[in-house]
């Protein structure tokens, strides 16, 4: 049997008396002179927050008074209120409730508790403040004032927390922290299920872990998993790499991470951004799903691509499915398109970029289709291979290989490796050609100056008269070595050596045939005239695929 000291204060006398105290309940009252008086309600007030356990069909029981050292009653105050010092104790349930003095009230089955309070939920949860407002009826505890919920490996700390027994859900709402061995996480607003081991958290969330800080509007937390699941606009900072996301999952522990919604991994002078990125911090790799685009802002070029991904410790970049890529450091953007391609940074200024099968690129003053490319910035030189054309305002080269020499994005010559041909169109059906073993092209303000043909040179070009501005006829020639100077995309003067034969042909007396030399071929259905244009499929027509040995990409 309980047993403790009851005080009966009423007109006056007080009683002693013995007996047991079974219900209880919950009124706003302090303690003042000995006497029970209205409490303040400032505290309760603050607290506007909907209760979580506001279900329909719960069942009530009575909170139970397991010990007090002292009760007194004033049976004049409203809900008859009774006070209890000294080592006081009361049960709910399977819940145990402590503190150092409490009042309760019958009629509303709750009481209010001061100094040194805890909780103790089975043998895992324990709560811990400074002043307790429990409501039998609803299963609502209020604590404040140096807060403390402790399941286990986790804390939670506040200065006012609210915790429902029944779900068993423990919520802040004005700024508190969780802390486990791994991370420690604060919010404004923030609530804990040692059920489910689920923390959420909302407005000015940071999450600390010795290797990165997480700072988002809105973020779940398992503290079983270490795994934060992110719902708001959010940012994870580290030495190696931000990540800029709105909607995914980082897990602290193995720092891997799936992030969705358009985020963004930022590594040093790299943006890698997709639908969806698998990135793990650990390795330093990204692998994106859907619109994938990897941003060198240094080097301003960009890659994108419907797949692909980043390896930020080797600095390779990979990219298939509708692959662009975007070289920007030129007033006019150059853009190239491939099945696949590949980027490495060699280091902070330099970049090697390979591009496999169906390769398209554009650019106002250049244009060009090959097999297989390959670009490095170190020597600025870009390679064709397989099938190369390379087009320049009325110009077309073509051959078995063709380097392009570049100086600052910019053309400076071009070279044809084998199998050399050069066309410049002037009208329909007049075109000047070169052709030979080795051909070079040499570009002033992006127009071809100057041709150079090696070994077996041969050339069809119309001289135009001066005083009319009309073609003289068609003159073909042969002969080892031939160069070719241009002046306003006109032919300015010609030297051809050694032992030149030539012939000039009336223009009336030209026949179609007469017209081409060997092997000539105009491939405008297939040069790009714009950058949606790149993702054209366009093949050679059978009768123009040239029977050559071919140089491909490795």
């Amino acid at each position: 049997m309980l047993r403790f000291k009851l005080k009966y204060i009423f007109s006056g006398h007080n009683i002693l008396i013995l007996g047991m105290l079974c219900l209880f309940g919950v009124s706003h009252a302090q303690v003042k002179n000995g006497v029970i008086t209205e409490s303040d309600t400032t505290i309760m007030a603050a607290d506007t927050i909907s209760s979580i356990g506001d279900l329909p069909n719960r069942k009530t029981t009575k909170v139970f008074l397991e010990h007090t050292d002292i009760l007194e009653f004033n049976k004049q105050l409203r809900n008859e209120a009774k006070f209890l010092k000294g080592n006081v104790v009361f049960r709910h349930n399977d819940s145990y409730m402590y503190c150092d003095s409490a009042y309760f009230f019958e009629q509303t089955n709750s009481l209010e508790a001061f100094s040194n309070v805890r909780m103790e939920q089975g043998d895992t949860l324990f709560i811990y403040g400074d002043y307790l407002f429990y409501d039998g009826n609803t299963e609502i505890a209020k604590l404040r004032n140096n807060v403390r919920m402790i399941n286990k490996d986790v804390t939670l700390y506040t200065d006012s927390l609210n915790y429902d027994r029944y779900v068993n859900i423990g919520y802040y709402f004005d700024h508190g922290r969780i802390v486990d061995p791994e991370n420690t996480l604060r919010s404004i607003y923030g609530q804990y299920s040692p059920d489910t081991k689920i923390a959420e958290f909302k407005d000015s969330v940071v999450l600390e872990n010795p290797q990165f800080t997480l700072y988002s509007d809105t973020l779940k937390y398992n503290t079983d998993s270490k795994i934060a699941t992110i719902l708001g606009p959010s940012e994870i900072v580290s030495d190696s790499a931000t990540i800029i996301s709105s909607l995914g999952w980082y897990n602290t522990i193995t720092n891997e991470s799936m992030l969705l919604d358009q985020s963004v991994v930022v590594s040093g002078t790299k943006l890698l951004s997709g639908d969806s990125i698998f990135y793990n911090r650990e390795l330093g790799f990204g692998e994106v799903f859907g619109n994938m685009s990897i941003k060198d802002t240094a080097q301003q070029v960009m890659l994108t691509g419907n797949y692909g991904y980043y390896n930020e410790k080797t600095q390779f970049a990979f990219a298939t499915d509708s692959a662009l890529l975007y070289e920007y450091s030129q007033p006019d953007t150059l853009f190239l398109h491939a099945d696949t391609m590949t980027m490495v940074t060699i280091d902070e200024k330099f970049k090697e970029i390979k591009a496999y099968h169906g390769v398209r690129f554009y650019r106002p003053d250049l244009q060009g289709v090959c097999d297989s490319m390959q670009f490095n910035s170190k020597d600025s030189v870009l390679y064709m291979f397989q099938d190369p054309i390379l087009w320049n305002e009325t110009y077309q080269l073509s051959g078995d290989t063709i380097e392009v020499f570049l100086n600052d994005s910019t053309i400076d010559w071009a070279h044809v490796i084998a199998s050399a041909f050069a066309i410049q169109e002037i009208d329909s059906v007049s075109y000047n050609q070169l052709g030979g073993s080795d051909l070079k092209a040499f570009f002033n303000n992006q127009t071809v100056e100057r041709l150079e043909v090696s070994g077996n040179a041969e050339s069809v070009f119309y001289p135009i008269d001066d005083k009319n501005g009309s073609f003289i006829g068609m003159n073909k020639t042969k002969s080892g070595y031939l160069t070719m100077w241009m002046r306003d995309s006109k032919l300015d003067k010609l030297k051809i050596w050694p032992t030149p034969q030539g012939t000039l042909t009336p223009i009336p007396d030209l026949t179609r045939e007469a017209r081409f030399l060997k092997n000539f071929q105009w491939f405008d259905y297939i040069r790009p005239i714009n950058k949606e244009d790149l993702f054209r499929v366009v093949k050679r027509k059978v009768e123009e695929a040239p029977k050559r040995k071919r140089k491909s990409l490795n």
